[in-house]
């Protein structure tokens, strides 16, 4: 048996739109009870799982009669708890023993999470839950009834905080970013960065970064942002004369960092926000710094390779112009206006998430070219996109909850961070170091929610111990969990945009590590300089932004061989390196080194390098 195709599509819509519809009027309304609200949440995806993901491989949008099955067995499983509310209340844990329903019920959505989140994000995630629940269950010392009520019939396991943020946050700024990619905003990305940065050396690399970084802010994935702008950017670099391999590298690690940018983010940085107890503001706050020297760092290095090798921009004739952008379509920039506005008042992020929703279809009517934009039959794909691209968090989230409920249960959380501690004989810099490359380990197999969500059971409180500032802490994982994906070898953004670029893999990465370098440094800036995080007085803020800026761009000049005055070479590329790293460092004599190292390569530069003769342009439509 199996549905047709006909009957698929429409039980996928209405699904679909029927979860989103069901978060937008709990987001009018007020949430309920946290079991009923995350348990329709998670039946909702689990019930498009198995109709979009059906079958063993899980490709076409065909279920049959096992694929159905476990649909309705998953939907039962996950409102349990709704329907016996009274009981799940009421009783108490760890001592009443679970009854029958309470086992079959129980294990089948453990299982049946598991098996979705395979067909959604690959085996990693189910693999590493798997894991989890065997060593509670053997090393733990914990029964099968123990384990299913933590995991189960309380608020710390399946349906805990990331199952929390999930069904609240997540789900709402995925359907704004649905919405917003419907109104044209896309276009108007991709015209405005054109119009501002298309001219000047290498414009279209810059455009790539400029767009990447707009379009991350409302999508949050790495890959996403890849298959969406670098379709555009990708061939227009590679007909500006830049290397397949260096193009693709662009577009892979101006994708990444929107998942570090705010004022959105990805939906790891809504997850950090309930764990540290504060607002969703404050963590975009912190994040705020790190994400520009992000984007300084790949700008810089764009423009220090585009004049090693003699690019020249786009002609200003072929360009939209940047009053006309604004005129046109300038007026679609107002919802990501209006959710900034909302969370500076004060608002949570669900009400500002509501707010930007709200705020797109009006905005869409403030321009002739525009105001048709929004046809019911276009709302209702807004509608449908937005809780199919919800699926994998939602499941991610769910999974990671039986990692998390199994970590807490058996106390290994403090177990491994006697193991961190000792691994680095408390010393803080190899902590660091291990906690990096356990971050990048987990990320490279996991998606960066589950990622970020393990590192904070499993490494955070041992950075913590160590004297590191909480919040720090948090970004730190945060972002290697995120440079995951540029990281070889398994670096899904580079995957993505080598599918456009067509070019050699391991030439691929190399390129996107020398253009991301600077992100595998800035989480160390943070932990010994709090100030990056706005964290202290304003004074030693503005002059840690400022010295680390500069330390960014030497570094970026440093690894592409020219600085701003001409070619570097050895000992310029070796006097920026060192200017870099000291002035990674926040302090006053490392401040005052880093700049008299800065003056001496200026010096060297302007007085005493001798005529070099300038590389020839390259022309535009070379292709390497």
């Amino acid at each position: 048996m199996q549905l047709s195709a006909r009957s698929t599509r429409w039980s996928i819509t209405v699904v679909a739109v029927a979860m989103s519809v069901f978060h937008l009027y709990v987001a009018f309304v007020g949430p309920p009870d946290a079991y009923v609200m995350r348990g329709l949440h998670i039946a909702f995806a689990l019930a498009l799982t198995f109709l979009v993901l059906p079958g063993w491989n899980g490709r076409a949008e065909r279920p049959g009669l096992v694929d159905l099955t476990l649909l309705v067995i998953a939907v039962a499983a996950a409102l349990y708890p709704t329907w016996n509310l009274g009981y799940i209340v009421s009783r108490m844990y760890y001592v009443d023993d679970p009854t029958l329903w309470d086992f079959v019920f129980g294990i089948a959505l453990v299982l049946l999470i598991m098996e979705a989140t395979r067909r959604a994000t690959g085996w990693a995630l189910p693999a590493t839950a798997a894991v989890f629940l065997l060593y509670g269950l053997t090393w733990g010392n914990q029964s099968v009834g123990i384990m299913l009520d933590q995991l189960y019939l309380t608020t710390e396991g399946i349906f805990g905080i990331p199952l929390y943020v999930s069904a609240t946050y997540v789900m709402l700024f995925i359907l704004f970013g649905a919405f917003v990619e419907r109104s044209g905003a896309g276009q108007l990305f991709m015209d405005f960065a054109l119009a501002l940065a298309g001219h000047t050396s290498g414009g279209p690399a810059k455009v790539a970064i400029i767009t990447s970084s707009l379009f991350g802010t409302v999508s949050g994935s790495a890959v996403a942002n890849v298959m969406t702008t670098g379709t555009f950017t990708i061939p227009l670099m590679r007909r500006s004369g830049y290397r397949p391999a260096f193009a693709g590298a662009v577009e892979a690690v101006a994708s990444t960092g929107g998942q570090l940018m705010p004022p959105i983010m990805g939906a790891a940085a809504f997850v950090m926000a309930e764990f540290l107890g504060t607002s969703y503001l404050t963590v975009a706050a912190f994040a705020l710094l790190p994400a520009l020297l992000y984007y300084v760092a790949v700008f810089m290095a764009v423009h220090f390779e585009a004049r090693r090798v003699g690019l020249v921009g786009l002609p200003r004739a072929d360009l939209p112009r940047l009053k006309e952008v604004l005129v046109e379509r300038g007026h679609l920039f107002l919802p990501l206006v209006v959710i900034i506005g909302v969370l500076l008042i004060g608002y949570s992020a669900a009400y500002a998430a509501i707010c930007g929703i709200a705020s797109v279809v009006p905005t869409t009517w403030l321009r002739a070219g525009t105001r048709r934009t929004f046809t019911p039959t276009v709302i209702i794909e807004a509608l449908e996109a937005g809780a199919r691209n919800t699926i994998v968090v939602a499941l991610a989230c769910a999974c990671a909850g039986i990692v998390i409920g199994t970590i807490t249960l058996t106390g290994l959380g403090l177990s491994f961070t006697n193991i961190v501690l000792a691994l680095s004989q408390n010393m803080l810099l190899p902590a660091l170091v291990l906690t990096m490359a356990a971050g990048i380990v987990l990320g490279m197999g996991l998606p960066t929610t589950p990622a970020y969500i393990v590192q904070v059971a499993l490494l955070v409180p041992a950075l913590v111990r160590l004297g590191v500032q909480v919040e720090a802490a948090h970004l730190f994982v945060l972002y290697f969990a995120v440079l995951s994906a540029i990281t070889p070898p398994v670096a899904m953004a580079v995957y993505a945009a080598n599918a456009i670029s067509r070019a050699g893999l391991m030439e691929s990465s190399w390129a996107a590590i020398k253009l991301g370098l600077t992100g595998y440094i800035i989480p160390f800036m943070f932990v010994f300089g709090p100030s990056l995080l706005m964290i202290g007085e304003w004074h030693q803020i503005v002059l840690t932004a400022i010295t680390a800026t500069i330390g960014v761009t030497c570094l970026a000049a440093a690894l592409h061989q020219h600085f701003f005055f001409g070619p570097a070479r050895f000992w310029e590329r070796a006097l920026l390196l060192a200017a870099a790293l000291v002035l990674i460092k926040p302090g006053l004599w490392t401040d005052a080194l880093g700049a008299a190292l800065v003056a001496l390569t200026i010096a060297s530069q302007i007085l005493v390098r001798p005529a070099l003769v300038a590389a020839p342009p390259v022309e535009r439509n070379a292709v390497e």
